[in-house]
């Protein structure tokens, strides 16, 4: 009697993961998305990045050239925000 409830364990068990991995694999990005959130993290750092810069900019030139390099990733960061949200 104990052999078949342990059967049926295992086989709960062997379900669950399955059920798991189908769940997984339902929420895998296309490469597509993947590519734009590379994208999207690579802008978020250089964002951070200029911003760092920008309050340790001594020359009004530097400080000219990344305000407009913030305005250009912020830019790209909105455009992609909005074709995100209407596809």
């Amino acid at each position: 009697m104990a052999r078949g409830w342990e059967s049926k364990a295992i086989e709960d068990q062997i379900s669950a993961a399955e059920a798991k991995q189908e769940e997984r694999a339902k929420q895998k990005l296309t490469e597509f998305e993947m590519a734009q959130q590379k994208r999207k993290q690579g802008l978020l750092l250089e964002r951070a990045r200029i911003e760092r810069e920008m309050k340790d900019a001594h020359k009004r030139r530097y400080l000219v050239l990344l305000e407009r390099a913030l305005a250009h990733v912020e830019a790209e960061l909105a455009r992609m925000e909005q074709t995100t949200s209407t596809s």
